[in-house]
């Protein structure tokens, strides 16, 4: 196989398609960061979904899970997720913010419009998200300049990297170029589920959240941005009261709401599933309590054990000493005292003398025996035991004597033997 060089066309047209590129990339690096398109990658996505990179769109955010929905509407009208990304930092804790310089990210229902952009922020790019609103106004709230933007750092704002933040304020943008007037910011502590509710129970901001809970709701069932107004001091979602005018302080006009059955519906479901979570965190929590009980019984009776043990002399140290030292010596018992006893003066009885006997003299000796020629003949019946003496012979004892002897005499007859050993 012959291997033949490539025509000079080919170089040629190659160093100019390089020299296009590097043209383009330097023009894109001249391009304000306020202008940039959105990335090619999102475009293709919105394709996919069956979006007009102009159509409207709608941001909801979400502290504990520190992310940003960017929701945008499709063709048929519907809203679809677009992407998420993840919030880099946000301050404060969960709950709303309630006046200047408590460092506390906002949670609530706000509008953003195309005045809110900064495209010459500190912050690479940002959009104030409108706090206070109306609902915070009428509470006495204050703040100012709570924003979305990048540089990842947070006083009170919702910060992002400075990509994630470049394309937020891209897709903004072409939102208010294809006719939005205002996007709608939903800012929430969780997700407003049953079950996160249930774990949250005791937080004091529980019926704020609650009434948070029904715009949240309200777009799970139509997928649909909530229409939002304050009356009462208080949200209230797709209230149509025809031309009468919601007032934040006032009293909230008659209205009806779309849906209210569907809605009414969710929340009950909602509630019930409240009631199981709530009940099986307390159970756990029982158990929990029980289990740490039982490990600080069980480590208390090892650390008494252990000092008992200690203070305690080893047996053998009866024998063979404590290593030099003298063994520690434990503590008298002292004997429980009942409180009424206590508190007599209670006498102590005096033990009785202790009587010692005297030992017992041992019994005399027997008299030596007396000798022989003045020895009485002893008089032994017939069918008595008698002790044979060398004075006796067989002869001389009567019929019938049982014969005791200890010692065997060199004349006794085979008949007078022993009957068993001396």
């Amino acid at each position: 196989m012959v291997v033949r060089p490539l025509p000079a066309i080919f170089w040629r047209l190659a160093a100019i398609g390089l020299a296009a590129a590097a043209l383009a990339a330097c023009q894109a690096s001249d391009i304000p960061k306020q202008l940039k398109p959105v990335p090619r990658a999102l475009v293709a996505e919105m394709d996919k979904l069956d979006m007009k990179a102009t159509s409207p769109i709608f941001i909801r955010i979400f502290k504990e899970e520190s992310t940003l929905e960017v929701w945008k509407q499709r063709r048929d009208g519907q809203f679809a997720l677009l992407e998420a990304y993840d919030i880099c930092k946000w301050s404060g804790e969960l709950g709303p913010k309630k006046q200047e310089g408590d460092r506390q990210a906002p949670e609530g229902f706000y509008m953003v419009t195309a005045s809110q952009m900064n495209p010459k922020s500190s912050y690479y790019l940002s959009f104030n998200i409108g706090y206070p609103n109306a609902f915070d106004r009428s509470l006495g709230r204050t703040g100012s300049n709570l924003m979305v933007h990048g540089a990842c750092s947070s006083a009170g704002c919702y910060s992002m990297t400075d990509e994630d933040a470049g394309e937020l304020f891209a897709l903004a943008r072409d939102s208010f170029r294809g006719g939005q007037q205002a996007f709608q910011i939903q800012a929430f502590p969780f997700r407003m589920t049953a079950e996160n509710l249930a774990r949250h129970r005791d937080d004091p901001n529980m019926d704020f959240w609650r009434m948070l809970k029904v715009g949240y709701d309200s777009f799970e069932l139509t997928q649909q941005p909530p229409k939002v107004d304050v009356c009462e001091k208080r949200y209230v979602f797709n209230a149509d009261a025809g031309t009468a005018r919601f007032e934040a302080s006032a009293a909230c006009p008659a209205y009806q709401v779309p849906d209210a059955l569907a809605l009414a519906s969710k929340q009950a479901a909602d509630d019930q599933t409240f009631a199981q979570a709530v009940a099986a965190l307390q159970l756990r929590d029982r158990q929990a309590a029980e289990t740490s009980r039982l490990a600080a019984a069980k480590a208390a009776e090892k650390e008494q054990r252990a000092t008992v043990k200690q203070s305690s002399p080893s047996p053998l140290s009866r024998w063979f000493g404590s290593g030099g030292k003298a063994a520690p010596k434990p503590p008298a018992p002292v004997a429980a005292v009942a409180p009424a006893a206590a508190a007599a003066s209670v006498p102590v009885p005096t033990p009785a003398p202790r009587v010692v006997t005297a030992p017992v003299p041992p019994a005399p000796l027997p008299a030596p025996p007396v000798a022989a020629a003045q020895a009485p003949e002893p008089a032994v019946p017939a069918g008595t035991g008698a002790l044979i003496t060398p004075e006796m012979t067989p002869q001389s004892l009567p019929v019938g004597t049982f014969v005791k002897r200890k010692f065997w005499w060199p004349d006794d007859t085979a008949e007078a033997a022993p009957d068993g050993p001396g």
